[in-house]
């Protein structure tokens, strides 16, 4: 739904300098190492994020990114490029240059944008007191900030293409710098309230220095919704990780998740297509699932997936967490609590909603101020009415509201609701603001423009260029000559 093209460039700064340090962060150097690893980093060459060039960061740069990111809870809003303080003002028209576009829009509210600069242009040479006119696109961006827009008229299977590599057994140093998250198919079947069968799939989010199993759940589908709703419990019950690891399913790659990922400072990572030893972590934990929890409930013939998942909970904080594990010699939830952390606070889980859903822009219908997402209509507040395009934030499961967000900052602006049109048929509306009226007048006199193309022309002394047929024309340029005067 949404695309690169349409990406704020302070977003795609915010990514590419998160690239850059996010490893630090998830894995931080002892002080001896960070210099090091700093001019590592800024041997490297680099995608630039507008232009695509090739580019180059120097060790100071990247070092004051990384203490920018490591001392915000929220990195990917400290490596933004900041927004200019003169954004979103209106530019420089004088009073009576602003006046005068407001009447002639009055006036002519079919003319394009073109046609009124001209039209302006030869009203500031008879009027001193509209002074110099700005450029086109001043007057246009003025116009459109203003809601003075033109008036419509009414009708009528994948081979590797890797080469082999050596495996390597891998650990994080520190508890949450990194989460593996995964589904799993269940063995056995579950039973449905319509009398069905399906076997359930399990999310499970394990913390990687730790083996804590941050969150599991048993899901009916392998969705981005599902994958949102358990990887959100992890983050409420545990915090904030540094880094999550995942494979390259549709859930995984779900433009909600990858892009709340990013509003919550999470490097997100992949595995390498058909390469599951990557994370292997998680495979031996489906072991524990299959190998104890399920031959455990043998003996309940209408498993019910409700039952499961209180079976699960049970399962993973009674025995799990809490059985000594044979690689790492200590229980999880040991090692979680003695190990050195880079754990981050939970957002609120409106927070966490809200992280969690795409960006998309859609345009305005000045007709009724609405906007269409998905097939569904959301009334835009009037507050926002001369807006022509919107920056929505949108999760494509939950249409029972959207985010309208400020596209230069990102900051939340309102909340849209479905249109009501039961409400609405009450027939209670607000009053537009007075001087906001786009009740068109009817025109009056010659165009300026026009008006000054004839005086030319007159004073030329010429003859009109064409031969007059018909009742009250002359061959005469007296008519013309008398204008002018």
């Amino acid at each position: 739904m949404s695309s690169e093209d349409d990406t704020p460039t302070r977003v795609r700064w915010a990514r590419l300098r998160f690239s850059i340090v996010g490893p630090l962060l998830h894995s931080p150097p002892e002080d001896r190492e960070l210099a090091a690893r700093l001019s590592e980093l800024a041997s490297q060459a680099w995608k630039h994020p507008t232009a695509g060039d090739v580019v180059r960061f120097s060790f100071k740069t990247i070092e004051r990114w990384y203490y920018l990111a490591k001392s915000d809870d929220d990195p990917m809003r400290s490596l933004e490029r900041k927004v200019p303080k003169h954004a979103g003002t209106h530019p420089a028209i004088s009073p009576a240059l602003g006046e005068a576009i407001e009447r002639q829009h009055r006036d002519h509210p079919r003319w394009s944008y073109q046609l009124h600069h001209d039209n302006l242009a030869v009203l500031a040479r008879e009027d001193p007191r509209i002074g110099r006119l700005p450029g086109y696109a001043t007057i246009r961006r003025y116009m459109r900030d203003k809601g003075l827009v033109r008036s419509k008229r009414r009708p009528r299977e994948e081979v590797s293409c890797f080469a082999p590599r050596e495996t390597r057994s891998y650990e994080v140093t520190h508890v949450h710098g990194l989460w593996h998250l995964d589904f799993h198919q269940c063995s056995r079947a579950v039973l449905r309230s319509d009398g069905s069968w399906k076997k359930p799939l399990m999310l499970g989010v394990l913390d990687d220095h730790s083996r804590l199993c941050c969150h599991g759940q048993w899901y009916l589908d392998e969705t981005a919704e599902a994958l949102v709703h358990g990887l959100s419990q992890g983050i409420q019950k545990r915090g904030r990780p540094r880094a999550l690891l995942t494979d390259n399913g549709a859930a995984m790659l779900a433009a909600e998740t990858t892009e709340g990922l990013e509003r919550l400072g999470i490097v997100h990572r992949t595995t390498l297509p058909y390469s599951p030893e990557q994370n292997g972590k998680q495979e031996s934990f489906w072991g524990q699932i299959e190998g104890r929890l399920l031959p455990m409930l043998e003996g309940e013939p209408a498993l019910t997936l409700a039952f499961l998942n209180k079976a699960t909970q049970a399962f993973l904080e009674g025995e799990y967490n809490r059985k000594r594990h044979s690689e790492i010699g200590e229980t999880p939830t040991e090692r979680l609590l003695r190990g050195p952390s880079v754990r981050r606070d939970s957002p609120s889980s409106d927070e966490l909603r809200r992280a969690f859903r795409t960006a998309i822009t859609r345009t305005q219908r000045r007709s009724d101020g609405t906007t269409t997402v998905s097939g569904v209509r959301f009334e835009v507040p009037s507050a926002y009415r001369t807006l022509t395009t919107l920056r929505i934030h949108v999760a494509r499961w939950d249409l029972s509201s959207v985010d309208l967000v400020d596209p230069r900052t990102g900051v939340l602006l309102a909340k849209l609701l479905p249109l009501d049109k039961a409400r609405n048929a009450e027939g209670v509306r607000r009053t537009v603001p007075a001087g906001e009226s786009r009740e068109p007048r009817a025109p009056s006199g010659v165009a300026p423009l026009l008006r000054s193309l004839l005086a030319d022309y007159a004073a030329t002394g010429l003859p009109p260029a064409y031969l007059p047929r018909g009742e009250g024309e002359t061959t005469t340029n007296k008519p013309q000559e008398t204008e002018s005067k």
